[in-house]
């Protein structure tokens, strides 16, 4: 049996949950009624982000939950141009985030800059001319 190739699901350990609920509310992200008490789901375009507590994750991953600096993942949001950018940096930034790397054109052809959530969770904002947004949101890859 192949892996399918999809990410359903990306889970953030956060250190205090109601601050991250409301860092990604204030995005204007909207909470899945599907969340409780321990945790929160927000739709994305084709997949879910989760927030759940820092130890709560480490422990059902069974890994201890130590550790700072880089984790060796980011995540990404396309934009439809560098405008679109420059805005979602501003708005994450407005909404408590912290600025990690100001957006610039990047050596690869596209524009770039990074941004941090609450709990130092790395997002890349990006506009990529050469992976275009479809109709439903999601990036567009060449086969």
């Amino acid at each position: 049996m192949a892996v399918p190739a999809r990410l359903s699901i990306v889970t953030l350990g956060v250190r205090d949950l109601g601050r991250s609920i409301a860092f990604y509310e204030a995005l204007g992200w909207s909470r899945s009624s599907a969340s409780q008490d321990t945790i929160a789901f927000f739709s994305l375009a084709g997949s879910v982000l989760g927030l759940y507590g820092w130890d709560a994750l480490a422990d059902d991953a069974s890994v201890p939950p130590e550790g700072s600096g880089f984790r060796g993942v980011t995540l990404a949001i396309n934009c439809d141009s560098s405008e679109a950018v420059d805005a979602a940096v501003e708005a994450w930034v407005a909404a408590g985030g912290t600025l990690v790397k100001q957006p610039h054109k990047a050596f690869w052809g596209g524009y770039s800059g990074y941004v941090a959530d609450p709990d130092g969770h790395l997002v890349e904002l990006a506009h990529n001319p050469f992976f275009p947004i479809g109709e439903d949101g999601r990036v567009q890859l060449p086969d």
